[in-house]
């Protein structure tokens, strides 16, 4: 697969344009599933970019809503022909959270709150199968093994010299506090946590206990912002059986709101790497 195609960003785009086309005929999705003898909810999964979708769909929804333009039909099959090519975490089989990695493998930016662990893209190899291995205690080894692979492919967006991905981590005081697989983990952990926090396109806030309640306090959440403006920023609330995915600008300006009242409250940068060293060395001490 060609680098600069990313299936998961396709669909989204190619949803994005038939949706349009839809509202320009004045047709819900109901009417044009009762023409294609489809159900409702494939119209709705195709336009969100949740489903893969083929070039016979593409063909099949111009005719619905009579696209004359030979060169916007092309285009669009092109685009459903890319976006059933595989990225490079398809090479690991059925990872649940693939549409994830698909938008943040393409995302510019990414400003992301934990509760509860330390962000995935700035884990430890050691810290992430420790993770891994507690959440999913009857996974197999060789399952454990993948995902911490896909976890630690995931940070080259973080090591791109060219492209790298603009990263903004709040995150609880409670995920330091987790003694992860052993004390000494945790210690090579939050240095490391530290050291990351240095990179110029990586900033780290901690929100300490005494803030109280705040913003973040139902949950983690990420909200994904991509380079071309045609692309809908992305709000993704991770689930233990599925993943929720909110585009609509309502929402994402929401979302957003919180977040900014998560970064006023958590302590500035200087201040963060002071508390996590201070918390360091409390699990070196034992």
């Amino acid at each position: 697969m060609a680098s600069n195609v990313n299936p998961t960003v396709r669909r989204r785009r190619l949803g994005q344009e038939l949706r349009k086309l839809r509202e320009a005929k004045n047709m819900t999705a109901e009417q044009v599933a009762e023409r294609l003898l489809v159900s409702q909810s494939k119209i709705s999964r195709l336009e969100n970019g949740r489903r893969s979708i083929s070039q016979r769909d593409v063909r099949d929804l111009c005719g619905v809503y009579e696209v004359e333009d030979e060169r916007m039909v092309d285009s669009l099959m092109q685009m459903a022909k890319d976006s059933r090519q595989q990225g490079w975490w398809h090479a690991f089989g059925d990872i649940p959270y693939s549409v994830y990695i698909g938008l943040e493998t393409d995302a510019e930016s990414l400003r992301m709150y934990e509760s509860q662990i330390i962000p995935g893209l700035l884990q430890t190899p050691a810290y992430a199968e420790a993770v891994i291995s507690g959440a999913m205690p009857e996974s197999a080894p060789a399952d454990i093994e993948k995902r911490v692979t896909v976890r630690t492919r995931r940070q080259d967006r973080i090591r791109d010299e060219e492209r790298p991905l603009r990263l903004w981590a709040v995150i609880d005081e409670g995920a330091l506090h987790r003694i992860v697989g052993s004390r000494q983990l945790m210690v090579d952990q939050l240095e490391h946590l530290i050291e990351q926090s240095h990179l110029p396109h990586v900033t780290v806030q901690v929100i300490p206990f005494e803030m109280g309640a705040h913003p973040g306090i139902s949950g983690q959440y990420s909200i994904l912002e991509f380079p071309d403006t045609s692309d809908s920023s992305v709000v993704y609330i991770e689930g233990v059986t599925s993943d929720l995915y909110l585009e609509k600008a309502q929402d994402v300006g929401k979302y957003s709101v919180m977040y900014e009242h998560l970064r006023a409250q958590a302590l500035n940068v200087d201040q963060t790497r002071e508390f996590i060293s201070k918390m360091a060395k409390k699990h070196a001490q034992g």
